[in-house]
């Protein structure tokens, strides 16, 4: 199966969750059109799947608004795909390109409340303002040690999904706009998160 179609499956998979789990919206426009939008956004980032920074170094760096090969873009990513959601995004940081920047945004959530689309922020490095950020996808559980599944850029060079210890998790935020909708979004998330788990 070539990498293309593998990518084109995974986007398909995750449009059909979304849409079964009413995390896509879906209404008809005057000329006849299907609009699509999401309030969620991992809805936004799951079209990037595979895109590599060696192989997809021009559309990145129109997204980022950075070069992946000469920066690290893991934050640029999270801040690209929160801006595609119209949702604040942390580009107004003093430090907009940094992991560790995130851990002012939005509102920090508890391990216990965790939900698609939460973006977590990981140590990285040997440097105290190193690190890593991403976008919650689910929980598995391995020989009694719990993990998130990531979905993030920079993530061995590409847009990727990557398991991570949650037991390194140094926050967990969420944005206003998915706090005030809270209920709507419990809901759905806790839906998404067991087909996610099958």
């Amino acid at each position: 199966m070539s990498d293309k179609y593998k990518m084109k499956s995974i986007y398909i998979y995750f449009i059909l969750i979304f849409t079964l789990t009413g995390c896509f919206h879906v209404q008809a426009t005057e000329n006849n059109r299907v609009k699509v939008t999401s309030d969620n956004p991992v809805a936004s980032a799951v079209p990037y799947l595979g895109y590599s920074e060696k192989t997809h170094r021009s559309e990145l760096k129109e997204l980022l608004d950075i070069d992946p090969v000469r920066t690290e873009w893991c934050a640029a990513f999270v801040n690209a795909v929160l801006e595609e959601s119209n949702i604040t995004s942390n580009s107004n940081h003093k430090y907009p390109y940094t992991a560790r920047a995130f851990l002012d945004w939005g509102e920090s959530v508890p391990k216990d409340d965790i939900q698609p689309g939460d973006i977590v922020v990981f140590p990285r490095g040997n440097q105290g303002w190193q690190g890593h950020v991403g976008f919650y996808l689910r929980t598995e559980e391995i020989n009694g040690i719990a993990y998130y599944w990531i979905l993030g850029g920079n993530q061995r060079n590409k847009v990727s999904v990557v398991r991570y210890k949650q037991s390194s998790a140094l926050g967990i935020r969420r944005s206003q706009i998915l706090v005030d909708n809270r209920d709507k979004m419990s809901y759905n998330n806790r839906v998404l998160g067991n087909l996610l788990r099958r």
